[in-house]
């Protein structure tokens, strides 16, 4: 009877260090937002609408607000807060009808935002990609960081650090994935082994917040599912 008691006792404990140490190398369960609603989104100086786009049910955004304090405007996903991960979806923009001819067509995903004036961002600059002008083309990816670093600071104190070159078509669905781990974040475009875009001193430091769907003053820009890992 107590052999049989201490091989019961051994064979409980195997089983629950087993489910332990299943449990400590599950990786975290990933979250999606399909992005087919506008009920899952908090407009801010944007006009957030569900549409058709290439083959897909999406979320279109054109800015709403010539004064808008962010330049353009954000859809905050509602209820999820993000520090560290991966964020990955696929966007597609150009500049909006009837807009100058300067304009870019600028969109991204904010990341870490506390509030529409304060976050983290990388943006493309759909225009960009194919320029004939190679200075043009070398502002195709950016990173800014609201409200301190804009795009015009960072370019104006530290030349090329902040912004790079990758090929982009205005129109067409741009895989972007976001890889962010304390003070560190990296762009990929286009499913690339390697980042696009590094940052190693994100301005609002080791901070969290909201995820948001990010364009610039007039732009038309469209973004399918998001997953958040």
């Amino acid at each position: 009877m107590h052999k049989n008691s201490a091989r019961f006792a051994l064979w409980l404990a195997l089983i629950i260090l087993a489910a332990t140490a299943g449990g400590q190398n599950k990786k975290p369960a990933a979250r999606s937002f399909p992005l087919e609603s506008t009920a899952e989104l908090e407009a801010v100086d944007v006009k957030p609408e569900a549409v058709a786009y290439r083959g897909r049910r999406v979320i279109k955004l054109l800015d709403s607000s010539e004064q808008s304090k962010s330049g353009g405007g954000m859809a905050i996903l509602k209820g999820f807060d993000f520090k560290d991960g991966v964020i990955e979806t696929e966007i597609a923009g150009m500049p909006r009808a009837g807009a100058p001819p300067d304009i870019r067509g600028f969109l991204g995903i904010a990341f870490r935002v506390q509030s529409p004036e304060k976050y983290e961002c990388f943006y493309i600059r759909a225009t960009n990609g194919r320029a004939d002008d190679q200075v043009r083309r070398n502002h195709s990816t950016q990173y800014i960081s609201a409200p301190d670093y804009p795009w015009e600071r960072l370019r104006k104190e530290n030349p090329g650090v902040y912004e790079s070159y990758v090929d982009l078509e205005p129109g067409a669905w741009t895989k972007i994935k976001i890889a962010v781990s304390g003070t560190k974040a990296k762009l990929y475009v286009n499913g690339a082994d390697q980042p696009t875009l590094i940052v190693n001193d994100l301005k609002l430091g080791e901070s969290h917040g909201q995820i948001a769907l990010w364009i610039g003053v007039d732009t038309e820009a469209y973004f399918s599912r998001i997953t958040v890992k």
